[in-house]
């Protein structure tokens, strides 16, 4: 009869513990942004201002944070729920195909070559490559005008380069470690222009310390078309596609635009529609 007793209890036992589990793993689907609520981890950068800035008080600010908190928000997560992660250009694609994130929202322009390795949402954003001058400085108003100028990019970069080799060949590259030394330059007049995305020049000028004092040339020199990184295969890319409509519908992209880079008088493209990337 003890025995009887005993294994009875186990039973019951047995099924509390089944049943825990299935719960636990209900609980795992919502942490990998699948909805319904439970963390979410989101790749950003932390040093674009206007984009994706970790300030130091520990908050997250810029145009790609606001997009992606939207997203976040229509699949369920709450902005509390969500934890960002630094997503350095280098390691994108391997964070998403690790898992170390749900999706990645960063300056993250679409390309064939990135398209094999990752999927993407969107675009949400179409930026162009631009220059950034001093707001007095009349000289410079076309690309042809870089001829003779000192033109600075982040090293590594190719942005520089590319003005260098298509439309300025005389132009003398300066390769600084960060834009925000570029900027410097800039100001001081050690340099005469800053290269890269229009939507990253406009975040920096955008500034406090930095408000009227450049300005975009306006050149569209390139076409970029920035889009929501997800691990490929992830039913995320449709999710995330309805989110992104949805907040060009509302209006909160329109909003989010103004907020971040209205300081700089940065004329942006509409928003693009979903899939249409322009070459």
């Amino acid at each position: 009869m003890k025995v009887r007793k005993v294994t009875a209890a186990a039973s019951v036992l047995l099924a509390l513990s089944l049943t825990a589990t299935a719960c636990g793993g209900d609980d795992d689907k919502d942490e990998k942004g699948s909805g319904g609520g439970g963390k979410i981890t989101i790749g950003i950068k932390f040093d674009q201002p206007g984009l994706g800035q970790k300030t130091p008080d520990g908050k997250y600010e810029g145009f790609d944070v606001d997009v992606a908190t939207y997203v976040a928000k229509k699949l369920g997560h709450k902005a509390d729920d969500i934890e960002w992660k630094e997503a350095k250009s280098a390691d994108r694609e391997t964070m998403l195909q690790r898992g170390d994130v749900d999706f990645i929202a960063a300056t993250y322009s679409i390309t064939p070559e990135r398209e094999e390795k990752v999927d993407f949402a969107g675009p949400y954003l179409l930026a162009h490559q631009d220059v950034l001058v001093r707001a007095d400085d009349k000289s410079i108003k076309s690309p042809k005008d870089l001829n003779s100028k000192k033109l600075c990019s982040v090293t590594g970069s190719t942005s520089a380069q590319n003005v260098k080799e298509k439309l300025a060949p005389k132009a003398q590259l300066q390769n600084y470690g960060a834009y925000s030394q570029c900027l410097t330059g800039l100001q001081s007049k050690a340099i005469d222009a800053l290269t890269t995305d229009d939507s990253i020049l406009a975040g920096y000028a955008a500034q406090k310390n930095f408000q009227g004092k450049f300005k975009l040339g306006g050149f569209k020199m390139t076409n970029e078309n920035y889009g929501i990184g997800v691990k490929k295969g992830s039913d995320l890319k449709k999710k995330i596609n309805d989110a992104l409509t949805e907040m060009v519908k509302d209006g909160s992209w329109e909003k989010a635009v103004k907020d971040n880079f209205g300081p700089a008088s940065y004329k942006n493209e509409p928003a693009p529609k979903i899939g249409d990337i322009v070459k």
